[in-house]
């Protein structure tokens, strides 16, 4: 049983040790440029910088359609691409952004309509997914809607038991 050992790791130190080259000389120099050079961009991200991050529409009438358009700016390293904007509701809907890089100091936008659905103090939240380090940001809308006076009327009529005498 020694001498199978013994015999197992001469094998293994002779395969080991028998590289005739030097493994520093394969090294490709082009490829340690491109790779230290994607790992100094590695640290570089884009940063977006909304103009204002939440628009109050004010008071409003109940189903009344009424937009508003975001403004942002690129103010990182590295070019800013969104690749969604989604809302919190189908009653909000974002829309005509660009899926082009946007390149650092560049300015950009989107539009979102809101149908005026709810009643009362109105909030909806906007994410918008980007490659930026965060990878999401966040805007809102706000209003006060008035209630549906005709909606109103006939819920309470439903509602008022009728009593007969």
């Amino acid at each position: 049983m020694k001498k199978i050992m013994l015999g197992l790791s001469a094998v293994c130190l002779i395969a080991f040790t028998s590289c005739k080259e030097d493994a520093s000389k394969k090294v490709n120099e082009e490829n340690v440029a491109v790779a230290a050079e994607r790992d100094a961009n590695s640290s570089k991200f884009p940063k977006i910088e909304f103009t204002e991050t939440e628009h109050d529409f004010g008071t409003i009438e109940s189903k009344t359609e009424v937009e508003t358009v975001f403004e942002y700016k690129n103010t990182g390293d590295a070019p800013l691409v969104i690749s969604s904007i989604t809302s919190s509701c189908g009653c909000t809907v974002p829309q005509d952004w660009s899926k082009a890089p946007l390149a650092p100091g560049e300015t950009g936008k989107f539009t979102v309509k809101f149908n005026g659905s709810g009643a009362n103090s109105v909030t909806k939240t906007i994410t918008v997914t980007s490659n930026t380090e965060a990878g999401k940001d966040l805007v809102k809308i706000k209003a006060f809607v008035k209630p549906d006076p005709n909606a109103a009327g006939a819920t309470n009529q439903l509602a008022t038991p009728q009593i007969q005498s």
